[in-house]
């Protein structure tokens, strides 16, 4: 089980619990450092600034320092982002060092009170400011950013389209903000970035508005100049937006075959002529839809052996199994993609129906004992692998 603090930092219900009082994390930390288990110890000392920073518990803050507790700029940021001041201004008292994603995180969160004393502190910040202030819809935080010279970049249109807010969209287009077509690939951030991630991912402000279903908000932009691609329509099928999708359409929004992925509009997206290839199967194996994936072979797409590995991958057993009784092919990267995932169920069951298996099935701990014992063979990439990512339980 996991909860979350101040909406931006998920943990563990064990360890949430002790930051609440000191006696409490009094008592976890005597029982943790008699404890066997050093990861659960050294877990507890890694996420103890971040964790009272977070709640707004200085109290806890400050005897996780008396206690040797490492902190990073993650506190600052924490403390930002559950609008604690009076935690922010002791840990930079106490030399907490910081960076921009402190105003990222007050701006994301709407405390312009937080961004205004972090910047006349000489808080960094950059364009990602403006970009967290925009996919909230916190038009008064964006305007004092850039009143104050923050800078801004396309992303913050696409925040504000991805976030449905056309007034703020509006606004960032009146004063200057560009928008253009960019591709930017998601980093995989959790919780307070969630926003950041998906409306990179989106791209242009026209896919953004595609995948958040905002139709409105598209429609304007269309009027106004914005630019678009089939990602539009990419974004508003990945979304479910059957409207969406409709009106790109009409309107003469191009496609392509990433359009294609949700049984419910996918008859429509073919009967309106979108193409299709092996990728509409890797996608809907990938995703567990099997549904999608059914539909999609009785209607004549092609697959290849990368429908079993992208079903592998996101441990999709049953669609692995449809997959393989209809003669999908396989090779290696099943295996590869079920032990990448941790699937150990998944690897089991490929390799009992006589999967290929190679050298990189070896990697999550459980998976290599389990490939070892079954006779996968290793060579010095499986030690190097985990040695270079920290992995010391698989080395």
């Amino acid at each position: 089980m996991r909860v979350a603090l101040a909406d931006h930092i998920n943990v563990p219900v064990h360890i949430s619990r002790v930051i609440l009082s000191v006696p409490l994390a009094e008592w976890a930390f005597k029982a943790m450092t008699s404890s066997p288990d050093l990861r659960a110890h050294r877990r507890f000392k890694r996420m103890a600034c971040e964790l009272s920073a977070s709640g707004g518990n200085l109290e806890v803050l400050q005897w996780a320092r008396e206690h040797g507790c490492p902190w990073d700029a993650s506190t600052c940021r924490c403390a930002a982002a559950g609008g604690h001041l009076e935690v922010l201004q002791w840990a930079r008292e106490h030399g907490c060092p910081w960076d921009a994603t402190t105003c990222e995180a007050a701006a994301l969160s709407k405390n312009k009170e937080i961004l205004r004393w972090a910047r006349e502190n000489g808080c960094p910040w950059d364009a990602s400011t403006c970009q967290c202030a925009a996919v909230n819809g916190h038009l008064e935080v964006l305007q004092w950013a850039h009143a104050h010279k923050c800078p801004w970049d396309a992303f913050t249109c696409n925040a504000a389209a991805e976030g449905g807010h056309l007034k703020v969209l509006q606004w960032a287009r009146e004063h200057g903000c560009p928008w253009d077509k960019l591709r930017v690939r998601s980093r995989h951030i959790e919780g307070i970035w969630s926003g950041r991630a998906s409306m990179a991912a989106r791209g242009a402000p026209a896919h953004a508005v595609g995948g958040g279903g905002h139709l409105e908000v598209l429609q304007w932009a269309r009027e106004h100049g914005c630019p678009w691609d089939a990602s539009t329509c990419h974004g508003a099928a990945g979304g479910g937006h059957l409207e969406v999708l409709q009106w790109a359409r009409e309107h003469g929004c191009p496609r392509d075959a990433r359009t294609l992925g949700a049984r419910a509009w996918l008859p429509w997206a073919r009967e309106h002529g979108c193409p299709w290839d092996a990728s509409t199967c890797h996608g809907a194996a990938g995703g567990g839809h099997l549904e999608v994936l059914q539909w999609a072979r009785e209607h004549g797409c092609p697959r290849d052996a990368r429908t079993c590995a992208f079903a592998a991958g996101g441990g999709h057993l049953e669609v692995l199994q449809w997959a393989r009784e209809h003669g999908c092919p396989w090779d290696a990267s099943t295996c590869h993609g079920a032990a990448g995932g941790g699937h150990l169920e998944v690897l089991q069951w490929a390799r009992e129906h006589g999967c290929p298996r190679d050298a990189r099935t070896c990697g999550h701990l459980e998976v290599l004992q389990w490939a070892r014992v079954h006779g996968c063979p290793w060579d010095a990439t499986r030690c190097e692998a985990p040695a270079g990512h920290a992995h010391l339980e698989v080395l």
